[in-house]
């Protein structure tokens, strides 16, 4: 069962783990951990996707249990909206905040995408970041004998694919985890020092207007056990977000229509 992080009439938020995706999709079509197909069976109720997170990702997902809603809600965050705040542990000292703001190509994956057009223009992207703990490790990782990472804050303005771990890998500050854009040697380094072999994102906070009610909603996703084991090795324990206030980089917007 997954953990219902919110619930209404029309809504449902669900914390979604690591690995699971979040439908199947024709490459996917004996996948066996599908998070729709789980809240369906859970809730007894279907549900409408309105927005996705990639499979090793983990945090808020948020859906719809009407058409209608899902509709107003991928206004909402084709509108930019929604406010999402995501936490990661990336390599090295980050300063302590600031804004990317650097066009993306659209990835293509060599399967999925094959027939698809190659040339494509780069659309702008832009993420803010703060960073809220440093820390040294004592593992050697290549000519290095000890190991720096950063705890960041990340804040999605736009919401192209693998925005956030192509964006921190552009700052020279790839999440940890990430074998697309990521560094391989600390990968392995927190894999077999930390037992944590898994990216190292998480969508922790989503505010947005209620599609219904127009009522301003804050969900949030607690950190599974064994990033909450990362972050007391590293000397983060008090960073989890669930024993801290909100506090969004970019405001939550209030002037959402409802019709």
């Amino acid at each position: 069962m997954l953990d219902i992080l919110y619930q209404d009439e029309h809504l449902i938020a669900v914390n979604k783990p690591s690995g699971w995706l979040v439908h199947r999709s024709w490459l996917d079509r004996n996948e066996k951990v599908v998070v729709m197909q789980t809240v369906r069976d859970q809730i007894g109720q279907h549900v409408f996707t309105v927005h996705r997170l990639d499979r090793p990702t983990s945090g808020v997902l948020l859906m719809a249990l009407s058409s209608e809603v899902a509709h107003r809600l991928s206004l909402q965050f084709e509108q930019h909206q929604i406010n999402k705040v995501y936490h990661a542990v990336v390599r090295g000292y980050v300063d302590e905040s600031g804004t990317i703001d650097y066009a993306l190509v659209e990835e293509l994956d060599k399967v999925a995408d094959k027939f698809a057009k190659e040339e494509r223009e780069a659309q702008q992207a832009v993420s803010h970041y703060k960073t809220l703990s440093l820390a040294e490790a004592p593992i050697a990782v290549g000519r290095y004998t000890s190991a720096r990472y950063s705890l960041v804050e990340l804040n999605p303005e736009t919401g192209r694919k693998h925005q956030l771990r192509r964006h921190m890998a552009h700052i020279s500050h790839p999440i940890i985890g990430d074998s697309r854009h990521g560094d391989l040697r600390h990968n392995r380094a927190l894999a077999e020092h930390f037992d944590c072999p898994r990216l190292m994102l998480h969508a922790s906070h989503l505010a947005l207007n209620h599609p219904v009610t127009a009522q301003p909603l804050v969900i949030s996703a607690p950190w599974e056990a064994r990033w909450q084991h990362l972050m007391t090795q590293l000397g983060w324990q008090n960073q989890c977000p669930e024993y801290r206030e909100v506090e969004f980089i970019r405001p939550i917007i209030q002037d959402t229509e409802v019709s």
